[in-house]
């Protein structure tokens, strides 16, 4: 993303120490097939998951007895298959509301395509106008949280923001933030590194060594010049600036050695294999990665150039694996959204599994399976019946909503009616009044006028006053903190010099003073809704034939 905006140093505020939700969710019983994915991968075909406080507090078979303080708690029947939510480690939500772009040639590094008009036009100069629009920022989140959890996701990255009333530094919101938990138990993941310990080596290493997980961005691109990125954490003979910690997003042009040497020092990898595709015609080497031991997760990156969510992303690993050979089952691909993804953040005592003890984050899906990892990759986003995050549902089936006791905004989804829950204690304002509804309205009204807004960004500013009045919320000068274009003082990839030079991406091409906004859609929560998505998907031309056909059969 370019660096054109102007250098201004903005303030990230500390982290907030507010959980997610209290842990004082009702007591519910859920019963349904039930696919754990604890460590022996257990699947109890007709079970029930006790739930209270936050917790789960014992998964059992049908028939077996309560756990003590249920007796007076009826079971629900979910008719489905009961997962454990999804942990996406990597995506830019402040950019979701956006379309996919349908990317004009093949890059080879990041800083290729960074210097594009056309991105430029669609992608960073849109959000550089209504990210500091503190009366459209409220709207971004709302909508790209609910986006997020319209694919089945509880946890995710976070969305970062400044303001001139001391909001704090990370939205929050109903999905668990990997970088502000807000619980002692689930030690905020690093996703940023000052500029200054970026180029420094041993600096970034003594900070790896700080976090029990560093989500950076690594060696992003197929060419030479992106692999530098890797090879510069070398910076002496045989000592790497990698630890444990080091979770690397995307590592595109890493060979098999590479990954050796990531494995050897633990560390670990997020792929995110569409934007891969889509920007670059390839993805990482992952069954190589594999071979070598390396633990992976997933991440969808963000709309612009990747899934819509995270179920969509779990269908380019499944193609994608089978045509590397089949190296991921259908049940090794579930766990790189839950298990693994929980290992890596090293807060798999807490989630990624249905188990005693751990936290309640699921969700629960249409149909009881055989193969129930094969019918979750291969499910749309109207077969998720319910979200459940630290006990609380937040989005489901109507009927099913109504059964838990759980009202909230009325939404449709590929024709389907579901409940989304907003109500929460712990929201940042002014976001925790302000509907799906209105957030849709607000975002879709902004997108179109872009040019207006582009020319007038006073006139913008005021554009979701009366939404803000409606909430009864106070506009506090919210502006997005995007990755790159907020100056920060912080950047989410290291720097480090190799041969001498600083691993920089270049970034050629357009600059923002080219830049033509035009009235633009705001792009659809589902692939459900969006008759535009795999017609896009089929005429990138980046994206292989065999992923092409493979998505429309899932899809």
């Amino acid at each position: 993303m370019p660096r054109d905006a102007k250098k201004k140093r903005i303030e990230i505020l500390p982290a907030s120490k507010t959980p997610i939700d209290p842990a004082d969710s009702p007591k519910i019983a859920l019963s349904g097939q039930i696919v754990t994915m604890d460590s022996s991968f257990t699947v109890i075909k007709n079970g029930v998951v006790y739930m209270d406080k936050g917790s789960v507090v014992a998964v059992t078979a049908n028939g077996a007895a309560k756990p003590p303080g249920f007796d007076d708690i009826s079971e629900i029947d979910t008719q489905g298959t009961i997962f454990p939510g999804f942990i996406e480690l990597h995506n830019h939500l402040a950019y979701n509301i956006l379309c996919l772009w349908n990317v004009p040639k093949k890059y080879g590094n990041r800083g290729q395509w960074q210097g594009s008009v056309d991105y430029h036009n669609l992608v960073s100069g849109p959000m550089m106008v209504l990210g500091k629009s503190p009366g459209v920022v409220p709207a971004i989140v709302r909508y790209v949280e609910c986006k997020s959890m319209f694919g089945g996701v509880t946890t995710s990255q976070g969305i970062r923001l400044v303001s001139n009333a001391q909001t704090p530094s990370y939205f929050a919101g109903l999905v668990r933030n990997v970088e502000n938990s807000g619980d002692p138990a689930l030690p905020n993941a690093g996703a940023l590194i000052a500029d200054a310990d970026a180029k420094d080596p041993s600096t970034f290493l003594a900070d790896l060594k700080k976090k029990s997980c560093y989500l950076i961005h690594l060696s992003e691109g197929v060419d030479d010049s992106a692999r530098k990125h890797f090879l510069a954490l070398q910076f002496k003979p045989n000592t790497w600036a990698i630890a444990p910690a080091l979770s690397g997003i995307h590592c595109n042009a890493l060979t098999e050695d590479d990954f050796h040497v990531m494995a050897s020092k633990g560390a670990s990898m997020v792929w995110s294999p569409l934007s891969n595709f889509l920007l670059y015609g390839g993805t990482a080497k992952a069954d190589a990665a594999k071979r070598e031991g390396l633990r992976m997760g997933m991440g969808s990156d963000w709309a612009p150039s990747g899934s819509k969510n995270l179920l969509g992303e779990l269908k380019v690993a499944k193609v994608t694996s089978a045509q590397m050979g089949g190296f991921l089952s259908d049940r090794d691909v579930v766990a790189l959204a839950t298990k693994n993804a929980a290992e890596i953040l090293r807060w798999d005592h807490a989630v990624g599994s249905i188990e005693k003890g751990k936290r309640a984050d699921l969700t629960v899906w249409s149909g009881k399976h055989t193969d129930p990892y094969g019918a979750l990759i291969g499910a749309h986003e109207t077969d998720l019946k319910l979200v459940v995050i630290n006990g609380v549902p937040r989005y489901g089936d109507s009927t099913l909503m109504k059964k838990l006791g759980v009202g909230g905004e009325s939404v449709k989804v590929g024709g389907h009616s579901r409940t989304l829950f907003l109500t929460q204690k712990t929201a940042s304002e002014p976001v925790t009044k302000i509907s799906l509804a209105d957030a849709t309205a607000t975002l879709t009204e902004s997108l179109k006028d872009l040019p207006n807004h582009a020319s007038n960004r006073k006139s913008l500013s005021s554009t979701g006053a009366p939404l803000l009045a409606r909430a009864g919320a106070r506009n506090e000068g919210w502006v997005l903190a995007l990755d790159e274009v907020t100056p920060t003082g912080m950047d989410v990839r290291p720097h480090l010099p190799f041969d001498g030079e600083l691993t920089m991406p270049v970034v050629k091409g357009g600059t923002l003073s080219a830049v033509q906004l035009k009235s633009l859609k705001l792009d659809p929560l589902t692939v459900a809704d969006d008759s535009d998505f795999l017609d896009t998907i089929q005429s990138e031309m980046n994206v292989p034939q065999f992923l092409k056909t493979g998505l429309k059969t899932l899809y």
